[in-house]
């Protein structure tokens, strides 16, 4: 992740817990590592351990309450969304980073934000969407897990992918040790995608992929060894 001088490349991301990929990033930002700069850490949960872990680096950071916008037992989800983008809006971010955000968006949200959201999601996809992938992948008795970076789309997890790391899953794995072989991963080819984005050399224009200026058919592919 080095070149010429850009100028940084404005981030919001969106977190709902611990925040190890928005982490992740920080770190990559303030070490000059990554053409980019997080504008702000925004959290669905006041709670989430990612917002005092952001603050602590000196990022801006905010959070909004679910809890504000439940009546009579239901989410008002435009309200909750009208409040989350009210708060992107103002750090005026060239990029939204969904970091562990635990939320389905809506395709309204999306749309407000066409072809400026990445989501990091955990397995190779187009297998495994939605929750629980690690979990599925053992009980599947998949030879190969890994991470798919890609383009949020009003579809849950079908968005164009730029680039998945491939990991094996080893006799004995159990959740915890492959999901951690795979959040490895998640650290590597995070950053690699938003600084590609953030020199220009990534971009996704009405849904489809351009990297260094020709088209992107198909996932760029990172095979992780097995340590």
């Amino acid at each position: 992740m080095s070149g010429q001088a850009v100028k940084p490349l404005r981030l919001a991301v969106l977190i709902s817990g611990r925040g190890s990929n928005m982490l992740s990033i920080a770190r990559e930002c303030l070490a000059g590592r990554l053409a980019a700069q997080l504008a702000l850490v925004l959290a669905d949960q006041p709670a989430a351990p990612g917002l005092a872990a952001a603050a602590s680096l000196g990022l801006a950071v905010q959070s909004v309450d679910p809890a504000r916008f439940r009546q009579e037992g239901r989410l008002d989800k435009a309200g909750l969304e009208a409040a989350m983008a009210q708060a992107i809006d103002a750090a005026n971010p060239d990029l939204i980073v969904l970091a562990g955000f635990m939320r389905v968006l809506s395709p309204a949200f999306v749309a407000h934000y066409a072809g400026r959201i990445l989501n990091i999601h955990p397995s190779l996809l187009p297998r495994h969407k939605g929750l629980h992938t690690h979990e599925r992948a053992l009980a599947a008795g998949d030879a190969e897990h890994g991470v798919s970076v890609h383009y949020v789309t009003a579809e849950l997890d079908g968005g164009p992918v730029v680039l998945q790391a491939r990991v094996p899953v080893l006799p004995g794995d159990d959740v915890a040790s492959l999901a951690a072989r795979v959040q490895r991963e998640e650290h590597i080819i995070y950053p690699q995608v938003i600084d590609w984005i953030a020199r220009g050399r990534l971009q996704c224009i009405d849904g489809k992929l351009q990297l260094d200026g020709a088209p992107l058919a198909a996932p760029l592919q990172r095979t992780a060894g097995a340590t």
